[in-house]
């Protein structure tokens, strides 16, 4: 606790009440909450210094307020970004980390609004939700689904005493203290797409990052991003005016943030710093001055680095609520305050229909990134990523031939580790990993990294099947005799290593531990035909394994580098675990990621994939994509 005695902890949690009785009489003692989030942006406000932005009333928070400089949103994309804030947990710790998965919360683990309106606050949400994981609710029964905007969300019971499009501070009680969550859409990469906001950035003037080609295309995406973030200013500035309006400004305190980085390749759903680092500005109002973080000033900036998992436990000791010790983030403001941690973590999983699994840590210079599936290209087909225009242009340039380094490289298999050094190069295009100079900064950082995996017990090395044959994957993750992390771990970074010698993988093809053979199997693959040449009878045998990780694993090594007999083998295996009516969803959406890189299928077998049910079939879920896969086998599409 930064600089609060126990007692003034105690008089505020005193302060609070508990359960659900009116509050009305105590409301002075606690501030009202508001969070303004926005979707898919970057700190691309004038306040941070981007010569692009219109931004002036975010601008106009951040004079009043306290800008912070480098938050991580944990994850580069919406619904594992929003389970970290709903959470105050990693995703990856508690299943959370796939787009569009759900996994069960252990019993008292509660989402955190929940606690706020058991203490008296009134709490709304307006209106996405997108979690990744459900309360424990009775842990047999199916959950209970609603649909929001075209995203299937688990009912939340408990949590809010209004989540919908016109849920709403106002309709508190008189005197009730209140957290409002208002999530503005407009900058969504779905209006990147479609362009609808008016005009008002120069395609030809505005900056185009390092990292992707400055062709037409590119420019008129990174244009209609900033239309998009002029327009979520104004309904900012809008919520902003009517707070004031109500007389409810000197009791409130402010949050703005955006929720991932910029909805265009290379950005969202990368765990480079543009695909994580979002603005965060808070203001407090003078009344509740005894509540802000340290170094608090008007127009000030703070160099404390923050991820997501930071603001559940904040918003809890604003209240007054010392946070659950389950809790992962630290507390940057109110009683309960914590000194800054020295790093901040990103995670990335599976997005949408395809499987990758990169971590990264950030400090105040070093981005550092270690890729565990580096035969996947950075720009692996996603459906909906290739509804991007700019997504477009670029493939067709790297098809034409007509790109070079880095702009080729993402659409190419990536390296096992990168490191970059973001005071000589922000736009993240010069790998330094291997450079000389640097190997201190990538020994801290790995290590920090590897720490924090143990740490946190990461989930994330686990085929994803496995996260669903459990009750509550937190809990499982947590028993070390059921989940051997190091272990699993350590085949992960073997695999993904070509530096590690044949001999080191192909022992783990023998392992007791599924998950450790199916890494084996997945490191053989990395290290190409001759890998797959010497290690092709033990493969075969995978063919047969009990688990179907393994088996998904060795077929896809031999399917795009085994002899015939071996290869023909293997794509009757993978296509025998795609059928979603017999297996798991999420082990036919492994097997199907695998058929899809492997080059050249015949006839047969992309008639086989054309008949495959498209359907889930056998779990309820938010989302699967199996669908999506089996058209782009068939299409193609890569």
């Amino acid at each position: 606790m930064r600089r609060w005695s126990a007692l003034v902890f105690a008089a505020l949690v005193a302060a609070c009440g508990s359960g659900d009785r009116p509050v009305a009489a105590q409301s002075s003692a606690r501030p009202n909450i508001l969070w303004i989030t926005s979707e898919d942006n970057a700190p691309s406000l004038g306040a941070y210094g981007d010569r692009d932005a219109v931004t002036p009333h975010l601008d106009g928070l951040a004079r009043r307020g306290l800008r912070y400089r480098t938050v991580w949103s944990t994850a580069p994309v919406c619904a594992p970004a929003r389970t970290a804030l709903i959470t105050g947990m990693y995703p990856q710790s508690i299943g959370g980390e796939h787009m569009r998965s759900l996994v069960r919360l252990p019993d008292g683990m509660r989402m955190f609004p929940a606690l706020l309106r058991q203490a008296g606050y009134y709490t709304t949400n307006n209106s996405k939700q997108d979690y990744n994981v459900m309360e424990a609710g009775d842990g047999t029964s199916p959950p209970v689904m609603r649909q929001r905007g075209g995203i299937l969300d688990a009912e939340t019971s408990g949590v809010w005493d209004e989540s919908s499009p016109t849920a709403h501070w106002r309709n508190r009680r008189d005197g009730q203290p209140f957290f409002a969550v208002f999530n503005l859409e407009d900058s969504h990469e779905s209006r990147i797409q479609k362009k609808p906001a008016p005009k008002t950035h120069d395609p030809a003037a505005v900056r185009v990052p390092a990292s992707m080609p400055d062709i037409p295309e590119v420019r008129a995406d990174w244009a209609a991003y900033h239309d998009n973030m002029t327009v979520v200013d104004g309904l900012a500035g809008r919520l902003l005016a009517e707070l004031d309006a109500a007389g409810l400004a000197d009791d409130t305190v402010v949050f703005y943030f955006g929720d991932n980085g910029p909805g265009l390749p290379r950005h969202k759903r990368f765990v480079y710093d543009a695909g994580l680092h979002v603005p965060l500005v808070v203001h407090v109002p003078p009344k509740f001055r005894h509540l802000a973080p340290e170094g608090y000033a008007e127009g000030a900036a703070s160099d404390r680095l923050l991820g997501f998992v930071d603001l559940a436990p904040t918003a809890l000791s604003l209240a007054g609520l010392r946070p659950p010790a389950h809790m992962q983030g630290r507390a940057f403001m109110g009683p309960a305050a914590t000194a800054a941690a020295p790093f901040v973590y990103g995670s990335r999983a599976r997005m949408d229909e395809r499987y990758d699994l990169q971590r990264a840590v950030r400090d105040d210079r070093y981005v550092y990134i270690r890729n565990y599936m580096p035969h996947r290209a950075y720009g692996q087909y996603l459906a909906y990523s290739a509804l991007m225009p700019s997504w477009q242009a670029w493939k067709r340039r790297w098809e034409a031939g007509a790109l070079a380094p880095p702009h080729s490289s993402y659409w190419e298999p990536k390296p096992a580790e990168e490191l970059y050094d973001l005071t000589a190069d922000a736009d993240e295009v010069r790998n330094v990993a291997a450079v000389a100079a640097h190997r201190p900064a990538l020994e801290r950082l790995r290590a920090a990294l590897d720490a924090h995996a143990r740490d946190i017990r990461d989930l994330g090395f686990l085929p994803e099947y496995l996260l669903h044959r459990v009750p509550v994957p937190y809990a499982f993750g947590q028993d070390a005799r059921a989940y051997d992390t190091e272990a699993v771990r350590g085949a992960a970074s073997r695999a993904s290593d070509a530096a590690v010698p044949l001999d080191g993988v192909r022992r783990d093809l023998a392992a007791a531990d599924p998950a450790v053979r199916y890494w084996g199997a997945v490191g053989i693959t990395v290290r190409g035909r001759p890998a797959v040449a010497a290690a092709e009878a033990d493969l075969a045998t995978l063919l047969q394994d009990d688990a179907p990780g393994p088996r998904v694993a060795a077929g896809e090594a031999l399917a795009r580098y085994g002899t015939p007999a071996h290869r023909n083998r293997a794509l009757a295996t993978l296509l025998a675990l795609s059928d979603a009516s017999t297996q798991d969803e999420y082990v036919a959406l492994l097997a199907l990621n695998s058929l899809a890189h492997v080059p050249d299928l015949p006839a047969d077998v992309l008639a086989a994939v054309a008949a495959l049910p498209k359907g889930p079939g056998r779990s309820v879920q938010r989302g699967n994509g199996i669908e999506r896969v089996i058209d782009e086998i068939t299409r193609g599409a890569r």
